[in-house]
């Protein structure tokens, strides 16, 4: 579990570039500490752990835990070094959004494919709780007043990291953790609030989509998908 832990680590504070990142991915243990099996090849998310023989199919609702946030490490001191002064209420207001964000859209996400959504527990439910890690705002737009435009290559970067408990009996089912970040363009574009949250919403609807197919995949493999 030593190398899952340090990679896990170093992608949330972005201290590795992508070719150690995917280096280490590969050297990552068969098994987690919780008995969880290494899942190859079958996601479009980095790293999949799940247990063995469990399935999706009996839950047709879920329970979506409202994300933890947190920053990259000295994020706020990186963003001060330069004529941007960035606050801890700035931090706050940028979580806010972005946690929003995250439940607007996986809601969505799930509706669409039939999934309601619970706030009980029951056989048929399952909870989902996610963290975002490691968020890196290139720009975060900060509130005060008398900013010039800012620019940037790229939004950002940001870390999913999942966990899909059975909700009558908290027995962990599957763990994801998947590092993304907004394409970089070769040009410098000129960033916003509202620039951010579109990019952020390319990065969060690929993880919804995820979760929707992964429930999709074990109903059409019974058959028993209910609407």
């Amino acid at each position: 579990m030593k190398i899952l832990l340090i990679v896990i680590a170093a992608i949330a504070a972005n201290a590795l570039p992508a070719e150690s990142i995917a280096k280490n991915m590969k050297e990552l243990p068969e098994y987690s500490s919780e008995g969880l099996q290494r899942v190859h090849g079958t996601t479009d998310i980095a790293i999949v752990y799940a247990k063995p023989g469990a399935s999706l199919e009996q839950y047709h609702r879920v329970y979506l835990v409202e994300p933890y946030m947190a920053f990259r490490k000295n994020w706020l001191r990186d963003q001060n070094r330069g004529r941007m002064k960035v606050t801890g209420r700035d931090m706050e207001r940028i979580k806010t959004e972005v946690k929003q964000l995250f439940m607007d859209i996986f809601t969505a996400e799930l509706e669409k494919g039939g999934y309601a959504l619970a706030k009980e527990r029951a056989r048929d439910v399952l909870i989902v709780k996610p963290a975002i890690i490691g968020l890196d705002v290139n720009v975060p737009d900060p509130m005060a007043g008398g900013m010039s435009d800012t620019f940037a290559t790229t939004a950002g970067s940001m870390t999913l990291f999942m966990e899909l408990y059975d909700s009558e009996t908290d027995d962990l089912l599957v763990k994801a953790i998947d590092p993304t970040s907004d394409l970089e363009t070769t040009y410098i574009e000129r960033r916003s609030k509202v620039s951010n949250r579109s990019a952020a919403r390319r990065m969060i609807t690929p993880w919804a989509e995820a979760l929707r197919r992964g429930l999709d995949d074990a109903h059409a493999s019974t058959g028993k998908k209910e609407k």
